[in-house]
């Protein structure tokens, strides 16, 4: 894994062992940046089930203001911290541990709100209604923001959430990637 394009290009970044997290390859996330070239600069960005934080990191890189990366396991904090670090990106980056099946409280009074968000949770445990249900209740979420989406084939995605709209959906192997834009 590295980041692919942008002043921090060709930075590797650490990856877990073993396969209690899947990291996104860099072909798809490649191909995920290459749909968003011209939304990412200046952006704020919200990296939620951030595992090795390279969605937040890559946008940092090719221009994104800030990213917030959530995620609730200690491997992934530890090892967001580890590339937030390698990547020289304390300045802009910020990693909070939550619980996202909960809730999204940590968000409340989040100033400026994110425009850009980046959704990545473990795949067919049913988690991406709760965590956009979760984000629309945070009033976190700037109108016109896209987010992001990456889910197995087989896990249904909600079609009927007030706030957000699909514009886009792309395969990568046994991959989805859903575009949605906030429209609240």
């Amino acid at each position: 894994m590295r980041i692919i394009s942008g002043n921090r290009r060709g930075k590797k970044l650490y990856a877990f062992d073993g396969r209690q997290i899947r990291p996104t390859a860099d072909r798809m996330r490649e191909a995920i940046f290459n749909i968003l070239s011209p939304l990412v600069r200046e952006t704020v960005v919200l990296d939620l089930f951030a595992g090795t934080g390279a969605f937040g990191l890559e946008a940092i890189s090719r221009g994104a203001c800030s990213a917030l990366f959530i995620d609730n396991h200690p491997d992934a904090i530890r090892l967001l911290n580890k590339n937030i670090s390698a990547c020289r990106m304390k300045e802009e980056a910020r990693v909070v541990k939550w619980d996202i099946a909960r809730d999204l409280n940590c968000l409340k009074g989040a100033q400026p709100g994110f425009n850009l968000v980046f959704l990545d949770p473990p795949y067919s445990r049913d988690l991406v209604r709760p965590a956009l249900l979760h984000l629309h209740e945070s009033n976190a979420v700037q109108t016109d923001a896209r987010i992001v989406i990456e889910h197995s084939a087989d896990e249904p995605l909600p079609h009927d959430l007030d706030g957000f709209s699909m514009e886009d959906r792309r395969k990568y192997g046994k991959s989805l990637v859903s575009f949605f834009k906030y429209v609240l």
